[in-house]
């Protein structure tokens, strides 16, 4: 199994806080955005007298908030084509294992979110990458690159839209391309789609979901995650109108039992969020997008392409190792008492040497410590042994 670049610098952070450095956390996307009231109240209210196990597909009046959710974004579904996981991870695993056998192929756009790499492991999946270009914001690679990935055992692309971890929000006309080319191919095209409700500039999400003809090929996930600010309820779920794939997934479904009975009740009551939650949340993140991203761009040698949507960008910095530039922010650098820890974003990549001059930044904390963490990136680059 890889190891995370999210979190495989921990030790590193959690020695510098030991010696008294503040360490601003950029590598991780755990929002400080309080989740909404109507959950916490719900889960204060909730008469529990045993916590028991909820069925293997999930709370039937979940799913169906789920499913009246989903035709209000204009994707029609039913609650039976809903199943609730434990995660999106979960439903990404269970996704994998349905539809792949060891040896079996996965396409998926690089740079693309870390833990893609250990959920193919785990399952025996290979990953095919096509690179994405920052030179163009990581838009959609051509579909000619796609195409000539395409073999024998390859049965499915997965895309997540917005993008973790560039932010890149697919066009339409993009999802369009994807479609047609796994029509002709008959492969599952798959959407990690939990940024759905972050996008910026009024710039409109377009799921997998809403492309036609794809009944059988289409597959969603979900989570309460971000959107909700709810990380910890380990609530995401697999959507599919495919009835023979979600028969598959229900058997892996039953093995773990069910999803978390806790974590339900809070992500039910999520569904009655209102409109001007999103409406303040997203003005936030605007804001922190722009001062992480023009102070990113502000400093010499760095590039960083700004995103539509989600709340990560990637940076290329003027250093030769973005792998110990990270390490050395933590264990031999800091600025006024506090330094900054970053994810490398070579681990958000499949192919060997790719990324090795980047970083994911998730602009998550508020606008102070953001302006506070762009001071010392641009002092630590100025002493860097590294720097190129």
């Amino acid at each position: 199994m890889p190891a995370s670049p999210i979190r495989k610098l921990v030790p590193f952070a959690d020695a510098a806080k030991t010696n008294g450095t503040t360490v601003y956390h950029l590598n991780i996307g755990q929002p400080d955005i309080k989740t909404p009231k109507v959950v916490q109240d719900a889960i204060h209210v909730a008469p529990i007298e045993i916590i028991a196990y909820s069925h293997s597909e999930g709370n039937l009046t979940y799913r169906e908030g789920l499913a009246t959710y989903y035709r209000e974004k204009g994707i029609q579904v039913t609650s039976h084509e809903i199943m609730v996981t434990t995660g999106g991870s979960e439903a990404l695993s269970f996704i994998m294992g349905a539809i792949m056998d060891p040896e079996d192929e996965l396409i998926i756009p690089e740079p693309f979110y870390a833990n893609y790499n250990g959920f193919s492991v785990a399952n025996g999946v290979h990953v095919k990458a096509v690179t994405a270009d920052i030179e163009t914001g990581f838009a959609l690679p051509s579909i000619e690159e796609f195409e000539k990935q395409i073999g024998p055992k390859t049965k499915a692309i997965l895309i997540c839209n917005p993008g973790n971890p560039t932010g890149y929000l697919y066009s339409q006309d993009e999802l369009e391309q994807l479609r047609a080319l796994a029509i002709k191919h008959d492969l599952y095209l798959i959407a990690d789609e939990v940024y759905r409700e972050f996008c910026y500039e009024g710039a409109s999400h377009h799921s997998v979901m809403e492309l036609e003809g794809m009944h059988n090929n289409a597959i969603m996930v979900d989570s309460v995650s971000k959107r909700y600010s709810m990380c910890g309820a380990r609530i995401g779920c697999i959507v599919s109108r495919n009835s023979q794939l979600m028969a598959a997934i229900m058997r892996f479904a039953q093995a773990r039992l069910s999803p978390p009975s806790l974590g339900q009740i809070a992500a039910e009551a999520a569904l009655e969020t209102p409109k001007e939650y999103f409406d303040e949340v997203i003005e936030e993140y605007v804001e922190r997008r722009n001062v992480l991203v023009n102070g990113l761009n502000n400093i010499p040698g760095v590039r960083c392409p700004k995103p539509s949507g989600a709340f990560y960008c990637i940076a290329e910095l003027p250093v030769n190792n973005a792998d110990h530039f990270a390490e050395w922010l933590l264990s031999e650098f800091s600025f006024e008492g506090a330094t900054v820890m970053l994810a490398p974003a070579s681990g958000f990549y499949s192919t060997a040497g790719l990324g090795k001059r980047e970083v994911r930044l998730a602009y998550v904390l508020n606008i102070e410590s953001l302006e506070k963490s762009i001071q010392i990136l641009d002092e630590a680059l100025k002493v860097y042994p590294g720097r190129i």
